[in-house]
């Protein structure tokens, strides 16, 4: 019967893992790409480790993207360029000519002849082809012979030599009136006045979108293979090395696989395996959450946000990756397990990142190469990024991260290669691109911290500010009480570093677990001046009432200014469920035969689960008891702390903490070190015999 009742009780955790799990299982099958997987792994360089390979049926032989660009290069270089003549501007600067020689020579019968001389050589040079500047300095015909001529319709080639800039057929002009003086020296007189710069102008233009067309055309037609591999012909043995041309071969037999592959295979079956593959990752993913971190699987925000984030990590990569003119490697993936590693553990980030690596990394290319890489980086970055409450350790993640991308991808290719010639240094972009978008990390848990109700530890130094209303108005109302919230703060987090935990949610925490005292301040004894105590007024059991409220009021301060969740468990839970044993004693003498129950004088508790809060309600108790000691020596402290700590072992209060016996006898030893500094305990000195 306590079985079925046990598993009943856990029916609506059942029915939403169940829930969750489908739906990431259905999200994760839309995301991931649907064609077969080709069944062979390879590396250039290395051996194959399969058996001999023969061909399954007939394929092309596809050309490498180095040859297929060497063949466009060579066409582009053979590729001559179209230059588009303008015929206007002869005949408009030929008759502006004319008419300007005419004007000046006084248009004599002798000057007509020369006169036509000079707008023939003009002509002469138009049709010949005039460029603005020399042939030389035009990168689009270096190397190059000649050029097309286009007038229309009507393309001619003209060899390059055979062209003028404007400076050289100003030239010419020169020299041929040169030529005419020599032969009429009696012409200087008017022309002289004649400058033929005026008249020279360029009409051949770069036509760039005929040329641009021609050159994408002619590459249009570059084949894209080379040759014909048939059924049944060897393509490589058993430990043979992979070197270019057979992993060439190799590529394009996968290619073609596919090819064949989405015409004839059976589709359930496809989908049954991405389905089969995707519920083993999940499961290798919800195992580890059961075995190591059981407490997550009560914590629906904090599982759901967990299958979120890896599957928008899974889409965001598999977007990029079909993404031509992207890289898989901009996907800035270290980002994924730094988040979890804030909001959770280290070791949760590392085996989550492994997951999600080996979801991508079996439909990425070179997959192998892929995963070694991310995870790298990956891990680089959580190790790099334990704290993340200063901008530095953020930069220092990506200066981290984009070393790790580098050595790790030299080393691969020194390995592949055996040369860093070979080394692509266009991947030094996506690397450090990845890296930079690890800044991103900042407003990404401010998002999630929003929409999830986590709370990250630049939140908790955020919310440890003692200038924060709740603080600031702690210090102004409860003076006493405030003080004592620091010394708690202090020696908890002195503890916390000891025995591991969080120092910054132990510090802030304790600022904030005794804040439902502002409401009636006074009635604490931290706070009341001397002579004046209101619980004189009061029976002990309102006395009690009033002392227990101040862990309800704290509550409802904190949710009243949105504190976070785990802040308020330290409100609720610093004094357990144990009693306010100083007015049920006194009730009890003051009423010894009349039947009283404890209940009036309990707090409500709950337990503690955390460590951090478990410290903390250790040790408001034994802070408060320290300073009511007369003598403050080391055997009276080391009792002190000994009998509260082992009474609350007694009590139960520990039940449902994360301490373990080690981390108490820490703890013991810690706190006994911290109060004596600040007690100023002295051993005591023995006195002179002076006899």
């Amino acid at each position: 019967m306590n079985e079925i009742r046990k598993n009943l009780n856990n029916l609506p955790l059942i029915i939403y893992w169940t829930v969750l799990f489908s739906a990431t299982v259905l999200l994760l099958y839309l995301i991931l790409p649907g064609e077969p997987k080709f069944k062979y792994e390879y590396r250039k360089g290395f051996p194959w480790q399969h058996k001999n390979l023969v061909a399954p049926f007939d394929f092309a032989i596809l050309k490498s993207d180095e040859e297929i660009q060497a063949e466009k290069a060579e066409m582009m270089n053979e590729m001559v360029p179209y230059f588009h003549f303008d015929t206007i501007v002869a005949v408009r600067n030929l008759m502006k000519m004319n008419t300007d020689l005419i004007s000046i020579s006084g248009n004599s019968a002798d000057a007509s002849k020369t006169i036509s001389g000079l707008r023939n050589k003009l002509n002469e040079i138009y049709q010949a082809g005039i460029l603005q500047r020399s042939p030389d300095t035009f990168i689009e015909l270096k190397d190059k012979s000649e050029i097309k001529k286009r007038v229309g319709s009507t393309v001619t080639s003209i060899a390059i030599e055979n062209l003028y800039s404007e400076k050289s057929a100003y030239n010419r002009m020169n020299d041929f009136i040169e030529e005419i003086l020599i032969e009429h020296p009696t012409y200087r007189s008017w022309l002289s006045a004649f400058s033929p710069e005026k008249y020279i102008v360029a009409n051949l233009e770069y036509d760039k979108i005929t040329t641009e067309k021609e050159i994408t055309d002619r590459t249009a037609n570059v084949s894209i293979s080379r040759g014909m591999v048939e059924t049944g012909e060897r393509i490589i043995l058993e430990g043979e090395i992979v070197d270019n041309e057979k992993f060439q071969i190799l590529e394009s037999l996968k290619t073609s696989f596919r090819q064949q592959t989405n015409t004839v295979s059976n589709a359930y079956m496809l989908s049954l395996g991405k389905i089969l593959f995707i519920v083993s990752m999940l499961g290798l993913a919800i195992a580890f959450i059961f075995i190591y971190r059981k407490d997550i699987m009560y914590k629906h925000r904090r599982i759901a946000f967990l299958m979120f984030l890896m599957v928008t990590m899974i889409f965001v990569s598999s977007l990029v990756n079909m993404m031509p003119k992207l890289h898989i490697y901009l996907v800035p993936l270290a980002i994924f397990p730094i988040i979890i590693r804030t909001f959770f553990d280290s070791r949760t980030a590392i085996f989550m990142l492994i997951i999600t690596l080996l979801i991508i990394g079996f439909y990425a290319p070179n997959h192998f190469e892929y995963i070694l890489l991310q995870f790298s980086a990956g891990v680089v970055a959580v190790f790099s990024l334990n704290k993340i409450h200063r901008r530095v350790h953020l930069v220092k993640a990506v200066f981290l991260v984009f070393c790790t991308y580098l050595i790790v991808y030299s080393a691969l290719t020194l390995i592949h290669e055996g040369s860093i010639r070979y080394f692509n240094y266009e991947m030094l972009r996506w690397f450090a691109l990845s890296s930079v978008f690890i800044l991103l990390v900042y407003p990404l848990v401010f998002i999630f911290e929003k929409i999830f109700g986590f709370v990250s530890d630049v939140t908790l130094i955020e919310l440890s500010d003692s200038n924060q209303p709740l603080l600031r108005k702690l210090a102004e109302e409860a003076p006493g009480t405030f003080q004592h919230s620091i010394q708690i703060a202090n020696l908890a987090e002195e503890v916390i570093l000891k025995i591991g935990g969080n120092p910054f949610l132990v510090r802030a925490g304790a600022l904030y677990h005794d804040i439902g005292k502002i409401s009636k301040p006074n009635f604490f004894i931290e706070n009341q001046s001397a002579g004046m105590n209101p619980h004189d007024e009061l029976s002990y059991i309102k006395s009690a009432e009033v002392i227990i409220d101040h862990v309800r009021n704290g509550v409802k301060m904190a949710y009243k200014h949105k504190l976070p969740e785990p802040i308020v468990e330290f409100i609720s839970t610093h004094h357990g469920t144990t009693k306010a044993s100083y007015f049920f004693l006194k009730h009890r003498q003051q009423n010894p035969e009349e039947s009283i129950s404890a209940d009036s004088f309990e707090y409500p508790g709950p337990l503690p689960k955390s460590k951090e809060a478990t410290v903390v309600m250790l040790i408001d108790g034994i802070e408060a008891a320290s300073r009511s000691l007369k003598d403050k020596n080391y055997d009276n402290l080391n009792e002190l702390i000994n009998n509260m700590i082992d009474e609350k072992i007694k009590l139960g209060q520990l039940d449902h903490s994360a301490l373990t016996f080690n981390d108490i006898n820490i703890i013991k030893e810690t706190l006994l070190n911290k109060l004596i500094n600040i007690y100023h305990v002295r051993i005591e000195y023995p006195k002179e015999n002076r006899n």
